[in-house]
């Protein structure tokens, strides 16, 4: 799913969705961000295709789709399909969102599937590696390090970083694709240590 809530502009009616509090509780489940995030990379689909791609049955596809439009994520592709075969698009390409603090247990259901998300995006990278062309294999990038920062230092890292992939192309579903390019998943996750983990590894150093 992609998730640009630091992103250095402001959301765009157009084509963003800041989400509340009813969005974080629909979002709360990993398939649903899995479903938003095929669509906003690959444009309309049907539940069928969408439940082949995610290894579900349509049915329970279906239903997750009928939530996600409840609350405003996805509407049906009325130019497409008829009846009985139903085809489904996001409504936005970016999403928002600013811990505020009022529904935590929403937040923290929200965040647990953006995570479960983007495991399943490194780890399918992984499970085509053998079959990567050496230029992409050279290319990929699983990159860590820990800093000493204050919150205002983190929020500054996390939109410097913002800045630098602004700079790029972004996908476009239903336009060209430049000659040479493939799609690249870029994940920024500024992510605050556990006091515990701290004080452990202050201990192994003594």
């Amino acid at each position: 799913m992609t998730d640009d809530r630091r992103w250095p502009h402001s959301p765009d009616p157009q084509t963003d969705v800041v989400i509340d509090a009813k969005g974080l509780r629909a979002l709360a489940h990993p398939v649903r961000v899995q479903l938003i995030g095929l669509l906003r990379k690959n444009g309309p689909s049907t539940a069928t295709k969408l439940a082949e791609q995610l290894g579900l049955n349509s049915g329970a596809t279906s239903y997750h789709l009928r939530q996600l439009a409840a609350s405003g994520f996805v509407a049906e592709d009325t130019e497409r399909g008829n009846a009985r075969d139903r085809w489904w698009k996001s409504v936005h390409q970016v999403s928002w969102w600013t811990d505020s603090g009022e529904d935590p247990e929403a937040a923290l259901g929200y965040l647990r599937s953006i995570v479960a998300a983007h495991t399943l995006t490194a780890q399918t990278a992984l499970n085509a590696y053998e079959t990567m062309t050496p230029e992409w294999r050279q290319a990929m990038d699983f990159s860590d390090m820990v800093l000493q920062l204050t919150p205002e230092e983190a929020r500054g890292l996390a939109r410097e970083m913002s800045e630098v992939v602004a700079r790029y192309r972004r996908i476009d579903p239903g336009g060209p694709v430049p000659e040479g390019t493939d799609r690249v998943a870029v994940v920024v996750q500024v992510l605050p240590e556990p006091q515990g983990v701290e004080d452990d590894e202050s201990e192994d150093r003594r």
